[in-house]
Parts: C-alpha cells; sequence; structure tokens
C-alpha cells in the first residue's frame, strides 16, 4: 500500500492559518488536516490518534505540525506531541507559532550576514559580543530576542507601553530556553534614542503600519552597525529601510549602519519553512523542529 504525506495541523486559535496549509500543500503533503482551539490537554490523544493508525509504515509519512501566536504553548505543545510517541510509532513534528520561529531565524541570519562586512573595531562579524535591542515583546520579537542571545548577543527586549510585561517575557525566556534578556519599555522618543543610543543592532519587531523609529531617534544611535525591520506594512517601521533593502544604507547617526527590509527577511523566511516542511515530510527519522532548526537553516540560506 502506498501512503499518502498527511500532516496534521494543530493550533490553539480559532483558525488554521491559511499561509501555513499553503506552505504545507506546496511543500509536497497530499493532504492537511486542520484542528483548531487545541489545548495542551488535547495534544497527546490526537498525536496518539495520528501514529497509531497508519504503521510503523505510515506513520513515516504522517507529520504534525503545530501552530497558534503564542511562543511558549507551542513550545510546550512541541514537548507534549514527542512524549506521546510511542516508538517504533513515532512521527516529525514542526512548530512555528504564527510564523515567528521562521521569521526571526531569517531576520537574525540576515543581519550576521551583514556583520560579517560592517564589524567595527574590536567586534566580531557575527552577533558575539553585539548590544542588540529588540522592540516588540510579541512572538516574532521573543524568538529573534532567544535566538540573538543563543548566538552571544547581550539583548535588550523593549515594549512600547509595559516594562512589567517587558521583564515577564525576558523572565520566560531565561526560564524556558536559558537566554538571558533585559526587558524595558520605550514608548515615546526620549525613551527610543535612550535606548538604542549604544546599540549595534536594532530589530524592529512590532505591529504592521506603524513606525517605531524615525529619523530623529535613529540619529542618537551612534554605534548602529544593523537595522532589520519585518514590518511590510507602509509606514515602515523602521524610517529608511525599503521592503525590499538587503544591506542599502541607513541614515543614522553612526554613519556607518546598514538595512535589511521586511520581504528580503520574508524571502528567506519562506524558504526556511518551505524547507523544513520538506525536510520532515522526506525523512526516514521523526525530526523535532522548533526555531533553532529554522535558524540553523536560514544561515545557510541566507550565506
Amino acid at each position: 500500500m502506498e501512503y499518502r504525506y498527511i500532516l496534521h495541523f494543530l493550533t490553539p486559535s480559532r483558525h488554521a492559518s491559511p499561509f501555513d496549509v499553503n506552505m504545507a500543500l506546496d511543500s509536497g503533503y497530499d493532504a492537511v488536516m486542520p484542528y483548531t482551539q487545541v489545548t495542551i490537554d488535547d495534544v497527546p490523544a490526537l498525536t496518539q490518534d495520528a501514529i497509531f493508525s497508519r504503521g510503523p509504515s505510515g506513520v513515516k509519512r504522517t507529520g504534525i505540525f503545530i501552530g497558534g501566536r503564542e511562543v511558549e504553548l507551542a513550545h510546550e505543545m512541541l514537548e507534549t506531541a514527542r512524549a506521546a510517541m510511542v516508538p517504533p510509532f513515532e512521527t516529525s513534528v514542526f512548530a512555528d507559532p504564527s510564523g515567528a520561529y521562521t521569521t526571526a531565524a531569517a531576520m537574525v541570519a540576515e543581519v550576521e550576514r551583514l556583520l560579517k562586512s560592517s564589524s567595527g573595531a574590536g567586534l566580531s562579524g557575527d552577533m558575539s559580543g553585539h548590544r542588540v535591542v529588540v522592540y516588540g515583546i510579541g512572538p516574532v520579537g521573543v524568538c529573534t530576542a532567544v535566538l540573538a542571545a543563543g548566538a552571544g548577543a547581550a539583548v535588550t527586549i523593549a515594549s512600547h507601553n509595559s516594562e512589567v510585561r517587558a521583564r515577564s517575557v525576558a523572565a520566560m525566556c531565561q526560564a524556558r530556553f536559558g537566554a538571558i534578556i533585559r526587558g524595558v519599555c520605550a514608548g515615546d522618543s526620549k525613551q527610543k534614542r535612550a535606548l538604542i543610543a549604544d546599540c549595534h543592532v536594532l530589530l524592529a519587531c512590532g505591529k504592521a503600519g506603524v513606525r517605531l523609529f524615525g529619523h530623529d531617534e535613529l540619529q542618537a544611535a551612534h554605534d548602529l552597525q544593523v537595522a532589520a525591520d519585518v514590518n511590510a506594512v507602509p509606514p515602515e517601521g523602521i524610517e529608511g529601510i525599503g521592503a525590499m533593502d538587503r544591506g542599502k544604507p541607513l541614515p543614522a547617526g553612526s554613519a556607518r549602519a546598514l538595512g535589511v527590509g521586511a520581504l528580503a527577511i520574508g524571502n528567506i523566511k519562506f524558504k526556511v519553512q518551505r524547507g523544513l516542511f520538506e525536510r520532515m515530510r522526506l525523512s526516514e527519522q521523526p525530526l523535532l523542529l522548533d526555531f533553532r532548526d529554522a535558524f540553523e537553516l536560514a544561515r545557510e540560506l541566507s550565506a
């Protein structure tokens, strides 16, 4: 019997992401079955229903994808699905809540690429030793901060309106992923100028269509080497960064900053997500894929 490739899409959200469904089908899955409003308690039963129904051969052509919007919950669902496996009934699981894992991986990989060509005196050509500001405490901001910290950067994550929430996010990143991150609030122009005054890398992960940093704030960034923005909806999150920019000079106080735009990041993100779907579909061994795997592939594709 020739088993079809089936992907079971688990999400705690009310709707399964059409973007993720399209990506899975385009990467070679024959069918994508969405399960919405899934709780952590639902995951073991759904996982075992998926793996036991096809036998050891069919389970290799079965996959589980975890969506949603919360980074910590997606990680917990991934671990819960892994714990529910019963060898030899094991299948691959891939988590990418709100596309945050693959987007963050693409963003940090693109920054690393530019740092290799723009690193200043006493600084390495990767993230190690750099001061990084991540503005935005949503899913992409959280994953970006964790990846940058894991790559050796000194990371500050900033909220526009709540230091309590920023600190809470930073504490979660340390408890869950071992990432040392500082959480702050920077809502007005004065606070933003102070926030980025000595940073080497500025990563804008705010809401679409919202200007986070204008020319006035950027003039305070005297050490800025690279800035990246994931907002593809006008106005840009960082003034002066076009959506397609991939290393274009950016006016800033340092006079040497380079910018990376949303569509340039999105091009890598697209390839990473599709590549991980293909990897788990074709693997003979069960894989557990998260932001670390996304980052590894993003580094290859960006280079």
